[in-house]
Formats: structure tokens, sequence, C-alpha cells
């Protein structure tokens, strides 16, 4: 197994140890979490080097919000499987192991369920699946996008055909699976949740957008699309 973690962090000292500790005893030794700091003058570095782990790899992000951000992970990302990863999360035993067999199997782009709870991982009955009726197909996630990141994970050879991410991308997890689907990959969604998925109300992802911004966003992206190769 050779698996990299695209880590994005931004001022994520109060929970980021907690996961990459999450992480950790999932991976060989072999393998890797990249954490892509966009604020590396704040407290995040010092959180994420105390953990002392030669398969973390700490680099300076690019100071220019969350998708350029995991576009410089996903950049510096070298193994065959990768993983996309949020700073506020705990992943559960198994989640790696249960991933990646999907990917094994043939499958290029894996989503699977996060049970939902709030600051103090205690669940609020909600999962990630139920909240965007989670499902594949092309126009149904380019009306309504249930491709999250955090729960996604996908060979390396997609990186070919979502590198470099287009100039004016509203989100990145949406560009990777839309793309995916464009191209008729391989889905696979496992129902089963394979990680607790923090609300606190500071998360830098998932957070509701404005109607007309979605509007916004979705031409956007249909036009990265119709440029997209």
């Amino acid at each position: 197994m050779s698996v990299s973690v695209a880590l994005a962090a931004f001022n994520g000292e109060k929970y980021i140890a907690e996961q990459i500790n999450s992480i950790l005893p999932q991976l060989g030794e072999d393998d890797e979490i990249i954490v892509s700091d966009d604020n590396p003058s704040g407290k995040t570095a010092g959180a994420v080097l105390s953990i002392k782990d030669p398969r973390i790899k700490y680099i300076e992000g690019p100071g220019l919000g969350v998708v350029r951000n995991f576009e410089n992970a996903l950049s510096h990302c070298g193994c065959e499987y990768i993983f996309l990863c949020d700073q506020d999360d705990v992943w559960l035993p198994g989640k790696v192991e249960k991933v990646t067999e999907e990917l094994k199997k043939g499958a290029s782009l894996v989503l699977h369920n996060a049970s939902v709870t709030d600051a103090t991982l205690k669940s609020t009955g909600k999962t990630c699946f139920g909240i965007y009726d989670t499902n594949t197909g092309f126009l149904k996630n380019l009306i309504r996008n249930s491709f999250v990141g955090c729960c996604m994970a996908f060979r390396r050879e997609l990186l070919g055909s979502v590198l470099p991410f287009p100039s004016n991308l509203p989100m990145h997890d949406w560009w990777i699976g839309l793309v995916a689907s464009k191209n008729r990959e391989r889905i696979s969604l496992i129902e089963e949740p394979l990680m607790l998925w923090r609300r606190h109300g500071g998360n830098v992802t998932g957070g509701a957008t404005p109607f007309l911004k979605k509007i916004r966003f979705r031409l956007i992206i249909i036009g990265c699309l119709f440029k997209h190769r």
C-alpha cells in the first residue's frame, strides 16, 4: 500500500494534532502526510512539528486560500493512492484499509460516509451522505455537489486530469469529482461512516453558500469543464 494524505491547514492548531494522530496508525512506513500550511507564521506549524514522525512532511502553503492550498498539497503527493484531508476531523480505525480496498478493486475515486459531530466529537445523529444526498453521476453533482473532499480518495492517475486547477476554480473537491465523472471514471461509494466530521463553527470548508453564489459557482465550473481537456 502506498498512501499520500493531502492535508490543507490554516490556523488549525486546535485540532490538527488529534487529526494527524488518528491517521498515522493506519499508514505504512512508506506512506506520507503532506501538511500544506497556508499561514506558516501561525501556531499550526508548532502543533504539526511537535509530532515526531518522518512520514509527516510540513510545507508552506501559497497563502491564496483553500483551493490553492489543496493544489499545493496535492502537487507534493508522491504515492499511488491519495486521500484529501481537513484539519479538524478524526479518522476512524480501518478507514485507510477499507478505502484502499475499493481502489485496489479498480475504483478511480472513492467517497465514504462520515458521522457528523459537534466540536467535542459528540454525534449529532447526522451523516455526510444524508446531508448531501450523496450519489454518483455528473449531472446530479453539477446541480447539487456531493463530492465532499474530506471523505474522498483517488488514484494518482486522476491527478493528471485535475491538475493544475483552473485559475478561478470555486472548490477543489467538486472539480475533482466532476472531472472523474466527466471522464467516466469508476466512482465507488462506501456507506459506512469512516470518519468523525467535526463541525465547530469555524471550519474552513463545508459551510453554507448563499443562493446567488451557488449559481455563480456553477457557471464558473461549467466554464472550467468546457475548457478542460
